[in-house]
Formats: C-alpha cells, sequence, structure tokens
C-alpha cells in the first residue's frame, strides 16, 4: 500500500482512475481476509468524528446505508493506506441525554468504502462506513468511533449498479467471516470505544 496523505490525495486534481470491476475477480475474491494472528500494520487505525450528511446514495440506491466521516476525520487512515474497502468494528454515541436504544451503542461489524466511488464519478475522497446492524433513526451529527482492521479489496469502477451491489454484499460477508476469529473480535473490547 502506499503512504499517500490524505492532503495529498486531497489535492489531486483528478481523481486516479480505478480498475473496472470484472467477472475473473468476483469469482476470485477470498471470504476471510487478514493474517489469523491479527492486524498487520498499518492497523488497527482509529477513527472518529460526528456523522455527517454523505450523497445520500448508500441506503437509497445501493441498499447499503452508510455513516460519513467529516474530511478532517479521514488522515488517520488515508494516510497510511489507499482507496479500497476495509473492515473493523465501529460504535455510534447519542449527544448527551439523547434516548437511544442499547443494541444500538454496542461495538459492532463494519465494512468501510475509502475513496473516490469511482462508479458515481466523485470529485472527493469519503470515507463511508456501513455498520453491520439495522438502526430505526438517522443519527447525523452523532459521534462516529470505529477501528479499521484490514484490507478487503481494491476500489473499482463498476460497469452497472447492479455488479457494484453484489461486490458490496461480498464485502459485507467478508468483512463479517474476517472479524470471526479471536485475535479480531478482541477489539471490541478497545478503549477508543465507550463500553
Amino acid at each position: 500500500m502506499s503512504s499517500t496523505t490524505a492532503q495529498e490525495v486531497s489535492n489531486l486534481c483528478i481523481r486516479p482512475a480505478a480498475p473496472i470491476q470484472t467477472e475473473l475477480f468476483r469469482e476470485s475474491r477470498p471470504q476471510i481476509v487478514g493474517d489469523d494472528s491479527g492486524p498487520n500494520s498499518p492497523f488497527p487505525v482509529r477513527l472518529a468524528g460526528p456523522v455527517q450528511r454523505g450523497f445520500g446514495r448508500g441506503g437509497k440506491d445501493l441498499g447499503c446505508p452508510t455513516a460519513n466521516l467529516p474530511d478532517e476525520s479521514l488522515e488517520p487512515i488515508a494516510s497510511v493506506t489507499e482507496p479500497g474497502i476495509y473492515f473493523g468494528y465501529a460504535q455510534v454515541l447519542p449527544p448527551e441525554g439523547k434516548p437511544w436504544l442499547e443494541d444500538d451503542r454496542k461495538v459492532l461489524p463494519m465494512v468501510m468504502s475509502l475513496g473516490w466511488n469511482p462508479f458515481y464519478k466523485n470529485e472527493k475522497l469519503t470515507a463511508e462506513i456501513h455498520i453491520l446492524h439495522d438502526y430505526n433513526s438517522d443519527f447525523y451529527g452523532y459521534e462516529l468511533r470505529a477501528i479499521v482492521l484490514g484490507y478487503i479489496r481494491p476500489e473499482l469502477d463498476y460497469t452497472s449498479r447492479d455488479a457494484l451491489i453484489v461486490d458490496i454484499e461480498t464485502d459485507k460477508t467478508v468483512g463479517k467471516a474476517s472479524l470471526s476469529r479471536p485475535t479480531y473480535e478482541i477489539y471490541q473490547q478497545d478503549p477508543h470505544f465507550k463500553q
């Protein structure tokens, strides 16, 4: 992986080209990623920030609602990785005094897209976290804490929305399977999260 910083990526005038997803790529994808002994450098990477509004496509267009981190929250991950899909854990914390279901406060598995979303031709680097949990309401402005533990695949471009959706569903399956090992599960108890 490259050592490009978030500032360097943000300063690019043109978003980098992403390879096109192919059937061969889809068929050769592993069902579990990351070393069995636990995360390798540069992971774990800790992220935090208030959830902000994104493009509104995740839930509506792709059936995969995402929590978007502000630009200033991207530096810890963008400075040590490259655009792609990652896995880890996340927790949403409500503002003080705001009611929030106990199940919604838990540390939960997540997958994250860090990149330019080439299918949609974004002009800006984003980090979009999909928490593998059904929330009853939106949580814009709530604090999001995440620990990124590994890399799933590179960012790709797609010839159809359906092909993108298939890969997103595979990313969720791979992320969950990769987190199911004890050397990754221990990060649910990390001090970065509020227990």
